[in-house]
Parts: C-alpha cells; sequence; structure tokens
C-alpha cells in the first residue's frame, strides 16, 4: 500500500482524531504484512496532489479521514487516468458514511486489518462543477443542519443531529425547481432536496435507502413542507431509511439533476460545501475502483 493519507487540516475537525487513530493502523497492517507510508495531508488540494502520486507509482491510496477528504481522493484518482488507480478507505473522520455504506468496519485498526483479503469494487462517482464526490449531494434544511455541524466540536452522529435540531428551529418552506435529465423543471416546494450516490450522510442517517454506488444514476430524495412537529417525528425514521415509506418523501432516479431554488443555498456534498445553487450534478459512472471487505 502506497499511501495513507491523514486528513485535511480543518481546526478542531477530523485531522487530530485521525491522527489519534493512526498508531493502531500502523500496527495492523504491519500485522499483515502490507507496505505502506504515511503522508499527512495539508489540505485537499495537497490531498489530491498526493493521490496523483501515489496513482503514478502504481500504488493504492488509503485516505484515512472523513467523507471529504475520501471523495478528494476518489476524484483525483478518478482524474489521474491511471488505469489500475485504486482507493482504500480507513475510517479517520466523524460521520465515515461511505465506509459505512461500503460495509467497512467503523474501527480504523480493523478497517486496516481487512485490506488484506480485500477486494476490487468499482463505483460511481458524482459531480459538479468538476468537483467529485462519493456519497450525497444536498441542499435547502440539509444545507442549515450541515453548516451548523461543521461547527460543533461534538462526535459524528450527535453533531448532525445537534445540527438538525437547531435548524428546524429556525427553517421556513423553500420552493426548488429540479431538471432530471433535461426533463421539464419539477416543482418542489419543501425540506430539501438530496441526490444520492450513496445511501448515507449525516453520520449514519439512510436518506437514500435504494441507491446503489454502481448502477450509474443517483436517487433524488426530495421531503415536500409539513409541519415542524411531523418533520421531527420522522426524523428517527431515517436512521433506519423507513422515512421513503411516508407520503412527503418521493424519491426520483436520474443521471444528472440540476437544483435551483427561490433563495440562496450551498449544496453540499460529502460534509462540505460544494457549490452555490442553482447547480447541476451528474453521475461519473464505473469512475473509481475501491477496496472493499
Amino acid at each position: 500500500m502506497g499511501h495513507a493519507t491523514g486528513d485535511e487540516t480543518r481546526p478542531a475537525r477530523p485531522y487530530g482524531r485521525a491522527l489519534r487513530r493512526l498508531p493502531r493502523v500502523e500496527a495492523a497492517l504491519r500485522a499483515n504484512g502490507i507496505r505502506f507510508r504515511v503522508e499527512r495531508t495539508r489540505s485537499l488540494e495537497h490531498a489530491r496532489e498526493l493521490t496523483h502520486e501515489a496513482a503514478r507509482r502504481g500504488e493504492v491510496a488509503a485516505a484515512m479521514g472523513g467523507d471529504g477528504l475520501v471523495g478528494a481522493v476518489a476524484g483525483a484518482l478518478h482524474g489521474s487516468g491511471e488505469a489500475s488507480a485504486l482507493l482504500a478507505v480507513v475510517p479517520g473522520g466523524r460521520g465515515n458514511d461511505f465506509a459505512r455504506t461500503l460495509g467497512i468496519p467503523r474501527d480504523a485498526a480493523a478497517a486496516a486489518a481487512l485490506l488484506a483479503g480485500a477486494r476490487e469494487r468499482t463505483i460511481d462517482l458524482g459531480e459538479v462543477g468538476g468537483r467529485p464526490f462519493v456519497g450525497i449531494a444536498s441542499c435547502g434544511f440539509d444545507s442549515d443542519a450541515n453548516r451548523i455541524a461543521n461547527a460543533t466540536r461534538m462526535p459524528g452522529d450527535l453533531a448532525y443531529l445537534y445540527g438538525a435540531l437547531r435548524a428546524l428551529a429556525a427553517w421556513r418552506p423553500a420552493r426548488f425547481e429540479l431538471t432530471l435529465d433535461g426533463a421539464e423543471p419539477i416543482s418542489h416546494t419543501g425540506y430539501n432536496v438530496a441526490v444520492a450516490n450513496g445511501r448515507r450522510y449525516g453520520g449514519g442517517m439512510i436518506i437514500a435507502p435504494g441507491a446503489e454506488l454502481d448502477d450509474g444514476r443517483f436517487d433524488v430524495v426530495t421531503v415536500a413542507a409539513v409541519s415542524k412537529p411531523r418533520f421531527l417525528r420522522a426524523l428517527p425514521k431515517v436512521f433506519r431509511g423507513t422515512h421513503v415509506m411516508n407520503p412527503e418523501v418521493t424519491v426520483r432516479r436520474a443521471r444528472e439533476v440540476r437544483i435551483a431554488a427561490d433563495r440562496p443555498f450551498a449544496l453540499y456534498a460529502d460534509g462540505d460545501p460544494i457549490a452555490e445553487l442553482p447547480a447541476t450534478v451528474r453521475t461519473l459512472p464505473g469512475a473509481v475502483k475501491v477496496l472493499v471487505p
């Protein structure tokens, strides 16, 4: 294994968490006879540079961090042009939703140990304005909840739940216009729009239980305007993925989604802001190979 990255440098965010886990990860790799070297990233751009270097050397690029770092490394591998480019994921962030979707253990050392017998899987990526992501791009209520969660030092699941509750207090419905695969625009008034390559976000929420990482399409999940008490009562269902049975939830499928709204929103992907609305989200089918249990 050529290179294990730490995490992007963000004050009070997963970088320190990844470094604390690193000695156990290194021990697990040695115990399983896996050769490796460690590069500590200074930024997401630095992570992309290291990834290109690893791809040129024919090394596995192992991202040890959160979903934002994993998305940056995956995108760099896709852009490297190297047919042998291969991604490994060692959870080191707060939510680690992409790792959960792949069935990778949340314990970083256990995940590292499994790499010795891992198999390759080819998956899709999403892309917005040239910036790839691995999981879910969402906006609206999710924009406010992500912004609040990113500003707190709480651990993963609690941070996103706290962000959702704080966002709900000030929320008012928004009107969105969705254009799916160039068809006639759809008007949607409600809470959010989630364009899902993977199934999970927000520290374990299964927002798109039917999404597949390798089918070349997104699941587009929208939640219509309902009362705040009803929205709050439905929130636990999102952790089980059963919220999609509620009448206010609609799931559509598309390869390309253009999103506009009646007020400014940042589009978040893999937990970080990736664009401002209006924005177009596209699939990159079969974009990268990843090691899975």
